[in-house]
């Protein structure tokens, strides 16, 4: 996963105030959270939270 997609997250956690559990489920759920991350579910799969 490179840096520009580890900051978006980073972000997106802040943002809303997402613990790390809760923000991968959020990832998997919302396709706005994954557009804005840059995650395609057709290439990629959601990082899991030890990741974040």
């Amino acid at each position: 996963m490179g840096i520009d997609r580890m900051l978006r997250i980073h972000f997106l956690q802040h943002w809303f105030e997402l613990s790390d559990p809760v923000a991968e489920e959020t990832l998997n759920d919302s396709y706005i959270m994954r557009q804005c991350v840059g995650i395609d579910l057709g290439t990629q799969p959601v990082v899991d939270e030890t990741t974040f």
